[in-house]
């Protein structure tokens, strides 16, 4: 993929509309003018900028918006929002923004659990990237480059149309921007095999504070180092990823076997902690715990759903299980071999010949969604789950789901210091707490926001401690905010190493040679070391 050198084309945009942010009408113009004077091409511009009185402004805002908690009349919109078609309309943008004090956010999938990568209580300009979509698949070399704005599905399906023997270790989540989950790590089914996301990347371009376009050589490996794990926001606009491809059999296998607390569930659930992380790194094993109606009329229960994916044929993988989790009860007719492209819909619960679904960046019903998340060292006793129950039988507990995904493998064996996400060998798996309602008023769902927190808030003798570990890629602002100026690096070490662990003194150090203004911020972004 070959990207234009550095400069700064400009832009004209004429159209002034009306705003009620905290900023003069004077700053507006000015930037407004900005834009225009650094601008030859009108005729491409009017396509990629929206203003609030622009007829396309709110289609655009809503269309990557994934969570309903961030798409009501009282959240704060773009005073404009970019979605380019070239790097020149993101540069320009950067410089103009710079120089009337506005801030950017920088949009892929839309999937930030807490609306950072589109929302902000400060003047801002949104530069979405559903433009910057180009997957380049070179299959004799097993590696690609991918654009930010694709989704995790486009990455798989454009793979897979080349490669029935090659895969990426992304989400499972087809709609996920790959911009934002890369830049926090990224795993998935594969990851016991080969490592998150970010440990499979191996160059990228991305346009700094001062408008330039950087390559692995030119930005140094220091900020390479921080772009994969330290998360999007901080450092600049990654345009494009360059993917080393894994290999992958022909036919992999995979199995869902559910069983209710009547059909000795916690028990299960308890023993998998012993055996999930010691499992051959071709496989993974994993827990969806939920609430569920048991069949009897006006009665529920709680089910686990173990699940699982193997790189391999159903017999070994059947022989396998029943050596060493002979409790489920597996049963060879529960093993289904298929693609590994059809792993990733039966995963999603689409149909396995409807790969082209994974296109469709609208395919999952939008909700209101709050997730948070734990790191687990040691095996929770039994009597901790059976507390569980009840709290899943409260009102709030038939909307939530709690994912148990196990650890091992390939994670054991790359230090945590390699990329920024740090959370490797000692964990035996991670906790994805969720609660999401498909409709649901905003402040009624304060109430489900409030459940999960005393959730979470039980589980706390039985996580990690010194810090409470967390995915960043399930942005929790619950953990701590950085103050208004995103400049303190006392607030952000709150949230920061349970993010990043140690990790977060490097990342601080390299925001701090390469953006020592601070221009590209948010509520949890890495601070410099002193405010400019």
């Amino acid at each position: 993929m070959k990207l234009p050198p550095y400069s700064i084309f400009p832009f004209l945009f004429a159209i002034l509309f009306p705003f009620s942010w905290a900023v003069t009408a004077r700053s507006h113009e000015k930037f407004l003018h900005c834009l225009s004077l650094h601008s030859n091409d009108s005729a491409s511009i009017s396509k990629v900028v929206y203003s609030q009185n622009n007829h396309s402004y709110s289609s655009i805002l809503e269309s990557s918006i994934q969570n309903l908690r961030f798409s009501t009349i009282a959240t704060p919109k773009p005073l404009v929002i970019v979605a380019p078609m070239h790097a020149f309309h993101i540069q320009t943008t950067i410089y103009c923004s710079r120089k009337h004090g506005l801030q950017i956010r920088t949009r892929s999938g839309g999937h930030d659990m807490e609306g950072l990568s589109y929302v902000s209580e400060v003047p801002f300009v949104l530069i979405d990237l559903i433009n910057f979509r180009s997957i380049d698949i070179d299959v004799e070399n097993s590696v690609a480059w991918v654009e930010a704005g694709a989704t995790i599905g486009e990455l798989y399906y454009r793979i897979a149309e080349k490669s029935r023997t090659l895969a990426f270790p992304a989400g499972t989540c087809h709609t996920v921007g790959v911009g934002g989950q890369f830049s926090g790590g990224g795993y998935g089914t594969l990851f016991r095999k080969y490592g998150l996301a970010a440990d499979n990347i191996i160059d990228a371009h991305l346009i700094d504070a001062n408008g330039r376009i950087l390559d692995r050589k030119s930005m140094g490996e220091d900020l390479f180092w921080a772009i994969r794990g330290g998360g999007g926001g901080s450092y600049g606009v990654v345009l494009a990823w360059k993917l080393k491809l894994v290999p992958v059999p022909e036919n992999v296998t995979v199995f869902t076997v559910t069983r209710t607390l009547e059909q000795n569930a916690t028990e299960l659930i308890h023993l998998s902690q012993y055996v999930a992380h010691k499992l051959p790194k071709d496989i993974i094993f994993f827990v969806s715990i939920s609430r569920v109606n048991s069949g009897q009329e006006g009665k529920e229960t709680i089910q686990a759903a173990f699940r699982s994916l193997f790189l391999g044929g159903a017999d070994k993988l059947f022989s396998l299980m029943e050596k060493r989790f002979p409790e489920l009860g597996l049963v060879k007719q529960d093993c289904i071999e298929m693609s590994w492209i059809q792993s990733v819909l039966y995963f999603s619960e689409f149909p396995l010949e409807r790969s082209e679904i994974l296109l469709n960046r609208t395919a999952y019903t939008k909700g209101f969604i709050k997730v948070k998340s734990d790191y687990v060292k040691e095996p929770i006793p039994k009597i901790v789950f059976e507390g569980l129950w009840r709290r899943f039988y409260e009102e709030e507990g038939r909307y939530a789901i709690m994912n148990l995904i196990p650890y091992g493998g390939k994670m054991d064996e790359i230090l945590e210091t390699e990329t920024p996400f740090p959370h490797r060998a000692g964990n035996l798996y991670k906790i994805m707490y969720i609660v999401a309602r498909e409709e649901e008023e905003n402040l009624e769902f304060q109430r489900y926001i409030r459940w999960i927190r005393r959730l979470y808030s039980h589980m706390t003798l039985y996580v990690s401690k010194s810090p409470r570990e967390a995915y960043l890629n399930y942005r929790d602002l619950d953990i701590g905010v950085n103050n208004k100026d995103n400049t303190s690096y006392a607030q952000a070490s709150i949230w920061g190493f349970k993010y990043f662990k140690n990790n977060f003194k490097k990342l601080v150090r390299v925001k701090t040679l390469v953006d020592p203004e601070n221009f590209f911020k948010h509520e949890q972004s890495i601070p410099p070391l002193s405010p400019w």
